[in-house]
């Protein structure tokens, strides 16, 4: 099995792990719904955003409508991107990683992409439906993206004397987020921790490549000129 293959095959799997589980949630949860699994510590909790990972927002509808479309444009420059390094012989583990962050990507652009089409609106009271009558809640890249992870493993008070937040409570970990959210995260992790040196590399062969031919275009123009 070629790396492109295995590539394209977790991308896959992340994506139907992100995509079964998301479509759960929305039909069955209503918002702020929530299924402990650890405890206080580890739940299902359901939420959705209209902007960036785990719970961000951005610019309201103009800002999330940016935001799809530039993930779109990203998805596709990463996959040729990642095509071009595995051609060139990137070790597996990058190749793994960048298709992580494909398969996150990809998993929050079809939320925002379909489920305004294809789910009623979530309420505080009621789950929402697949394929309502009626039609869906938004329009095409208009849709929010569901999320559920919720880790709040440390609960407390900022103590008075810290500025600003004296006294209010603060939560570790706070935001919600999704499979596709870790699946971005931990292909960036990965290659900071493991594979920046095959980045450096690829840069410094880049400078080389480009050197050399720099080096090839003055002499026949020398060549040319003496003639």
């Amino acid at each position: 099995m070629s790396k492109l293959t295995k590539a394209g095959l977790l991308v896959l799997i992340v994506l139907i792990a992100d995509q079964v589980l998301k479509i759960w949630i929305k039909t069955t949860f209503h918002l702020g719904q929530e299924l402990p699994i650890f405890g206080d510590y580890v739940k299902l909790l359901f939420t959705e955003n209209n902007g960036m990972a785990f719970g961000m927002e951005f610019g309201g509808e103009a800002g999330k409508l940016f935001l799809s479309i530039f993930r779109i444009i990203a998805i596709f420059g990463i996959g040729w991107y990642l095509t071009g390094i595995t051609k060139k012989g990137a070790p597996l583990g990058v190749v793994l990683s960048v298709s992580l962050i494909i398969a996150g990507a990809l998993g929050n652009v079809i939320d925002s992409a379909f489920y305004g089409i294809i789910f009623s609106e979530s309420y505080f009271t009621s789950a929402a439906t697949f394929m309502p009558e009626g039609g869906g809640y938004a329009s095409f890249l208009h849709g929010r993206v569901v999320d559920m992870f919720y880790f709040p493993l440390i609960k407390g008070n900022f103590p008075a004397w810290v500025p600003f937040w004296g006294g209010s409570d603060f939560i570790f970990f706070r935001p919600i987020f999704n499979i596709a959210d870790s699946a971005i995260s931990i292909g960036v992790v990965i290659i900071l921790i493991f594979y920046r040196k095959f980045f450096s590399e690829l840069d410094e062969k880049k400078d080389s490549d480009k050197s050399l031919e720099e080096e090839e275009i003055i002499p026949a123009t020398e060549i040319k000129t003496e003639q």
